[in-house]
């Protein structure tokens, strides 16, 4: 039997080697001619420098992020810990564990009478604020601010047989909102567990397990009902390491501690708002956001005294508290010359489109551009403009024939909205406008006018009510189909509709034929480089002195200017219930504008959401009315089709006239109700800014085929008269069974039309033509609703 010898056996060949391999192979066999001096272990020497480096390189990095947190603590002031108290079911008492936490906080068993306190016990400074039951637009507001989320659930309802469990339907609707929203860090306090220790131990764990999946994974679960449990939690929550939202960081906002009023001799006021400045500096030149109020610029802010100083010495009583909250340490007052204008809309020049007449040089070019024309000249409809033919398919004028239909009055169909009503303007003029009020009513979607002050009655309401959702299940099943009118030409009616050869490559001028809206907006040559340049005007803001802005972790006291009396009231009013939040804007965010926010249907929600209808939008800090048009998002084109309602279980885009923000934002769409708290109809986050996106209205007129002969078809029932068909007969038609072609002439005195396939077709296909026409959101009848 052989020695102890270890089995050697062949290295594996492979047939692909790296580039590392090929290296080690080419400097051995070098070395080994004598070609290079290096040793054989050099490139491995060299990767072991390399790991070396990154690994000293991380340590560095992981250093310097260590010193700054460790500055951070020692040195700066940082405004209180915000801990919002969410109860998930009616079964959670969350005024208790308020009152036990404050308690413990204070030191004492007296009541509380802030909801802020310095612990010296705990070094640390503690905000704690009740998110009231059932309330889901308080709770949103308290959730905005919120630098911890403690929900409470009592493990009562785990046994409790009339109860939907640790979460009812309530509380899991808010907690799905407020994900929307952006949570910041999120802990469970586990209220009512038994005294035992083994049943305590079961029942946590149940609570727990019940509680995983609807809680984010970093989130944290607590026993709060002894005094001994909330001090442990109290004591993890100081070392902990708080996170928030990421456009919660990008903006400067204030809770307020105090609201008051000092009115002005103007029918204005001043609205006097205290707290504590957090995420940002604040400049007085900058413009704020009162929650519920609108955009307003400030007259002065007022650097104040700590009223919760850490370093608090025995015997200090709430007297001495309400002198540090008057003490004044420093005024800021706004630089005229550089403080951000409240401007909300652009103002018109009425003179803007005033034609002028040519000089010689536009007339000689013009000249010269017109014998260009006539050498390249095609047949095309009487009254047709160059920029017209582009919708107009080549060749459907070749055929033999047409000359004489052509030599007919009004045979070609007029695409673009500026040439019409060519022949007779004043006559043609009256036409559409008649027929555009008769048939107003009958058009779906977008054209339907919404009276939301008219007073009906009830059966009235309900009959409104089946129309829309008779109207929402129809263009489900039946999207963009419309009846042409028996009584009316079809060229009248559809008088504002032109023909594409492809919705995705066919041009389209966003700046043509724009609504007098478009004159009170604004617009960004580029908008994402002036985001970048906005942001780090607010980074430079950060690194200012104390002389120009107030800086983060302040106390202060804001003046806000030119408020109106009842809407200071309304504020003054609410800040008794939840602290009213102010924010400061970054720059442009008080100007109107085209903003599109990608949306989806809420599935609680069933009532169909309805393009044009008016809705409440809560937008990061800010909350407006507006009136969203809903689209599809075509990324391989420039152009994109109108959504008539918005359908479950997809994405839209929603365009709204309102004012600039800044991506990234949360989006939630709430639907006022009467008597009833709002409801959550969609939520999504904001897109992008840009008045130029085409949102084009289709209609699709269809017809049915009479006689069918290889690729000819004789059709009817699209139009009712010849004139229909030869206006219309520039625009292709497709079928339901993926055919294409086109009008050849039209066949008796019906509307009866011969066309022309690229295959042959069915007896039982359908006949269809696509039309389209530019359409715009609709301006807001009341920016703000102050009433919520």
């Amino acid at each position: 039997m052989g020695g102890a010898r270890s089995q050697v056996n062949k290295p594996h060949k492979t047939r692909f080697a790296s580039k590392s391999s090929r290296h080690v192979h080419r400097t051995a066999s070098l070395s080994a001619k004598g070609k290079i001096g290096k040793s054989e272990g050099g490139h491995r020497a060299a990767v072991k420098g390399a790991r070396a480096a990154r690994i000293q390189k991380s340590k560095s990095i992981r250093d310097q992020k260590r010193a700054a947190l460790l500055k951070e603590k020692r040195f700066s002031v940082s405004a209180p810990r915000v801990v919002v108290l969410f109860g998930l079911s009616s079964y959670a008492n969350v005024n208790s564990v308020k009152k036990d936490l404050l308690q413990l906080l204070s030191g004492d068993d007296g009541q509380p009478t802030s909801n802020t306190i310095a612990s010296s016990a705990y070094r640390l400074r503690t905000t704690v604020l009740e998110a009231p039951y059932g309330d889901l637009v308080a709770c949103m507001e308290l959730a905005k601010v919120a630098d911890l989320m403690a929900f409470v659930v009592s493990a009562n309802s785990l046994y409790d047989n009339g109860s939907d469990g640790l979460i009812d339907p309530t509380g899991a609707q808010c907690l799905s909102i407020l994900r929307t929203i952006g949570l910041s860090s999120t802990c469970v306090l586990i209220r009512d567990l038994p005294q035992d220790l083994k049943s305590k131990s079961e029942a946590k764990k149940v609570s727990i397990s019940s509680l995983s999946s609807e809680m984010p994974e970093d989130c944290k679960y607590y026993a709060a009902d002894t005094k001994e449990e909330l001090h442990k939690f109290m004591w993890l929550f100081k070392e902990q390491h708080l996170t928030c939202p990421h456009w919660r960081s990008q903006r400067p906002y204030i809770i307020s501690n105090e609201v008051c009023i000092e009115p002005d001799n103007s029918g204005t006021c001043t609205l006097v708002l205290s707290g504590y400045l957090r995420a940002r500096n604040l400049s007085p030149n900058q413009l704020v956001h009162v929650t519920g109020a609108g955009d307003f610029q400030l007259s002065k802010v007022d650097i104040l005294k700590d009223p919760f100083p850490l370093n608090e010495r025995r015997g200090h009583n709430l007297m001495e508290s309400e002198e540090n909250m008057n003490q004044i340490c420093q005024t800021l007052t706004p630089d005229p010359s550089a403080q951000e204008p409240l401007l909300v809309e652009n103002t018109p020049d009425p003179l803007a489109g005033e034609q002028t007449w040519p000089t010689e040089a536009e007339m000689a070019e013009a000249d010269a551009s017109n014998k260009e024309r006539k050498v390249k000249k095609r047949k095309l409809p009487r009254g047709t403009s160059d920029y017209q033919a582009a919708w107009i398919v080549d060749g459907t004028d070749s055929e033999e024939g047409d000359s004489d239909i052509e030599s007919e009055e009004g045979n070609g169909m007029v695409l673009d909205d500026e040439l019409e009503n060519y022949n007779d303007p004043e006559k043609d003029e009256d036409a559409i406008s008649h027929f555009t009020e008769k048939f107003n009513e009958e058009e779906t979607g977008a054209d339907t006018e919404m009276e939301d002050d008219e007073v009906m009655t009830r059966e009235q309401i309900e009959a409104e009510i089946k129309k829309i959702k008779d109207t929402n299940a129809e263009d489900e099943e039946f999207p963009d189909e419309v009846d042409t009118p028996l009584d009316v030409p079809a060229k009248n009616r559809f008088a504002k509709y032109r023909g594409l050869k492809s919705f995705r490559t066919s041009p389209w001028d966003p700046k043509e034929t724009l609504p007098p809206e478009y004159a009170r907006i604004f617009a960004f040559d580029n908008f994402s480089r002036t985001q970048k340049h906005v942001f780090k005007t607010m980074h430079e803001l950060d690194e200012g002195s104390t002389t120009t802005c107030a800086i983060v972790g302040s106390f202060v006291r804001i003046h806000v200017k030119n408020v109106p009396i009842d809407v200071a009231s309304r504020v003054c009013h609410a800040s008794k219930a939840i602290p009213v939040v102010t924010s400061g804007l970054l720059q442009h965010e008080s100007k109107m504008s085209v903003l599109h926010f990608s949306v989806k249907k809420n599935d609680l929600y069933d009532a169909p959401i309805k393009s044009k209808e008016a809705f409440i939008f809560n937008v990061g800090f800010r909350q407006f009315m507006a009136r969203p048009l809903f689209s599809s998002d075509n990324i391989n084109s420039d152009k994109h089709k109108l959504e008539r309602f918005l359908h479950p279980g997809r994405f839209s885009v929603a365009s709204v006239y309102a004012p600039i923000c800044f991506p990234a934002l949360p989006l939630v769409v709430l639907k006022k109700r009467d008597n009833e708290m709002p409801a959550v109809a969609a939520t999504g986050s904001l897109k992008n800014v840009d008045p130029d996106r085409i949102i084009l209205k289709r209609i699709i007129l269809t017809g049915y085929p009479q006689r069918v002969s290889k690729l000819k078809a004789t059709v009817k029932f699209m139009f009712h008269n010849p004139d229909d068909v030869r206006w219309f007969k520039p625009v292709d038609v497709w079928t339901k069974h993926g055919r294409h072609g086109r009008i050849k002439e039209p066949v008796g005195t019906h509307g009866y039309m011969k066309c022309v396939f690229n295959s042959g077709i069915q007896q039982h296909d359908t006949v269809c033509m696509s039309l389209y026409k530019r359409v715009f959101p609709r301006w807001p009848e009341r920016l703000y609703d102050t009433a919520l």
